[in-house]
């Protein structure tokens, strides 16, 4: 059933002088825009309509913030009885009956070591504020200002969320990066040490506690570990559960907070409320934002009591009390919670990652695709170039743009990410319907085809086998596991 969008409240100018007025009037840092010259007018669900009348199927969810989609009704409905009830919409951080349900909506998703006796800092709009409010908190806590960061983070644009991100040309124009010590991520399809796997992923491990335990290895003892349980720019890169374990071990035997930034895997994307839950682990500090503010700006920290040192006003912001946000988050933290959308993730997710690693049977520049829930990445590679000693060819960020350009076209909006922004990424309502879902890899298995046809301008077709083939049906034979 196709959904339903509202009737505009305007009629609006043409998308192409939108268009031209945006490159005229907004900063060269400008990102999305430039890859995705839609001008979206009518939203629902993850149906989005542009000015000029095409429909498309949004895979970008505002990067993983609309859990729900567009404009869901539970959402609509928490932000009008807000308006209509005549409440304050700008409090600072004052208490309020919005907060207080916001609040407690939230703690009851928390893991119940972490809830019974946590605090929660409201930062903020940004999930890059509460990045900032973590590390701060961390360091006023244990007196240290070390941090370890990994290889492939992204957690931010701010400074010392900056600095702790492994984009060297993201981190070129600031010189906060002292201190942060950055360790191997483990990236089974390309490992660091070689090897891949369990044992790539000990490697990683082994290395992490040798440094911070050795005295003459130039490592400063930490205030504290930041990680992603999946990264997410980074190129939808899951971590594996026993590293994750073993970061747990490592950091708590030493006195070291361990910061999971959960502000894009979290809310049921992953397959479980937040992804840390499929480890076991329980971090010291947990960074959320994205869709815990139901597709408006909110971002806080959650942590255990004993970390609540700091003096108030320690970290403060003007626009940390966003009622409409709140109540648009706890509206959706409870759909998610009472609708059972996590399992929902982890069903349809699985299916789409079994049909989607049959596309590598298809075509050659599938290098690997991999994912947890609904957060999904397809790693392209440039066939045409020679592999290295473990067999795994070079990124094809030149490919990867010519398929997002050709799902446009045919009516699906992707994002990219990974090293070398040669992964494409599925980032789907957890709303998403299997018709819905059907269509997603068709429209992305005819991309490929397309953008990987002699003379499509992009590398990663000579090596090429069945091109045009669409993504196999259930039933037919595939490669890969769930």
């Amino acid at each position: 059933m196709p959904e339903q969008l509202t009737a505009p409240a305007e009629d609006f100018d043409s998308g192409e002088a939108i268009l031209r007025r945006q490159a005229q009037r907004e900063s060269a840092a400008r990102t999305y825009a430039r890859s995705l010259p839609v001008v979206p007018v009518r939203a629902r669900g993850m149906t989005v309509e542009g000015a000029d009348g095409r429909r498309y199927l949004d895979c970008l969810s505002g990067a993983g913030t609309l859990a729900l989609g567009h404009n869901h009704p539970v959402v609509l409905e928490a932000v009008r009885r807000v308006l209509d009830s005549g409440a304050p919409l700008h409090v600072l951080d004052l208490a309020t009956p919005v907060k207080d349900d916001f609040t407690t909506a939230l703690f009851e998703t928390l893991p119940p070591e972490l809830a019974d006796r946590g605090r929660i800092q409201f930062c903020g709009p940004a999930g890059t504020d509460a990045v900032e409010a973590a590390i701060k908190l961390s360091r006023i806590a244990t007196g240290r200002s070390g941090l370890l960061a990994f290889s492939g983070a992204y957690h931010g644009m701010t400074a010392a969320a900056l600095a702790a991100t492994g984009d060297t040309a993201a981190r070129a124009t600031t010189e906060t990066a002292a201190g942060v010590t950055r360790l191997p991520y483990p990236y089974d399809y390309r490992c660091p040490f070689g090897t891949g796997g369990e044992q790539g992923a000990e490697l990683s491990a082994r290395l992490t506690a040798a440094l911070v335990d050795d005295p003459k290895g130039g490592v400063q003892h930490p205030a504290a570990m930041l990680l992603e349980p999946v990264q997410g720019e980074g190129g939808v890169i899951p971590a594996p559960d026993s590293w994750l374990r073993r970061m747990r071990e490592i950091t708590a035997d030493r006195g070291i907070p361990l910061i999971a930034d959960e502000v894009q895997s979290g809310v049921g994307r992953t397959g479980t409320f937040w992804a840390v839950e499929r480890s076991g682990i329980v971090p010291d500090v947990m960074v959320l934002s994205k869709a815990i503010g139901g597709s408006l700006p909110l971002a806080v920290i959650v942590y255990r009591e004993e970390l609540d040192t700091w003096h108030p006003g320690a970290h403060a912001g003007t626009f940390r009390g966003n009622q409409l946000a709140m109540a648009a988050g706890a509206a959706t933290i409870r759909y998610v919670a009472r609708n059972a959308l996590p399992a929902r993730a982890e069903e349809v997710g699985s299916r789409m990652l079994r049909r989607l690693r049959a596309l590598a049977g298809h075509h050659a520049c599938v290098g690997d695709v991999r994912g947890r829930g609904l957060m999904i990445g397809v790693e392209l590679v440039d066939t045409t170039a020679d592999p290295d000693d473990r067999g795994t060819l070079p990124a094809a960020p030149r490919l990867a743009a010519r398929v997002q350009q050709e799902a446009l076209r045919r009516g699906l909006i992707l994002e990219l990410g990974g090293r070398h922004s040669s992964v494409v990424r599925l980032l789907p309502p957890l709303t998403i319907t299997d018709e819905q879902a059907e269509a997603v890899l068709e429209r992305l298995a005819d991309a490929v085809a397309a953008a990987e046809a002699p003379g499509a301008g992009g590398t990663g077709g000579a090596g090429r086998r069945g091109a045009g083939a669409g993504v196999p049906r259930p039933n037919a034979p595939h490669t890969g596991t769930s």
